[in-house]
């Protein structure tokens, strides 16, 4: 169970996949992973706190969701 914090970024990508989302994909200074026509950008370093918790918020994943993911 992640808690929401400082997380690696193969962590989230890891946790992004069992939400659906394909990827990540090139794409500049950031790839993106993608759900349908949801489009995430994920950070090519560690993400801290705040920027975790934009990123869950875009893809509508609460708090305690996160929380309870494996």
């Amino acid at each position: 169970m992640p808690k929401l914090g400082p997380i690696k970024r193969k962590q989230l990508v890891r946790h992004l996949r069992q939400q659906d989302f394909d990827g990540p994909f090139g794409g500049g200074n950031h790839s993106f992973m993608k759900r349908g026509s949801l489009k995430v950008r994920v950070p090519n370093t560690d993400i801290d706190r705040e920027l975790l918790r934009r990123i869950l918020r875009q893809v509508g994943i609460s708090e305690s969701e996160w929380e309870s993911l494996d």
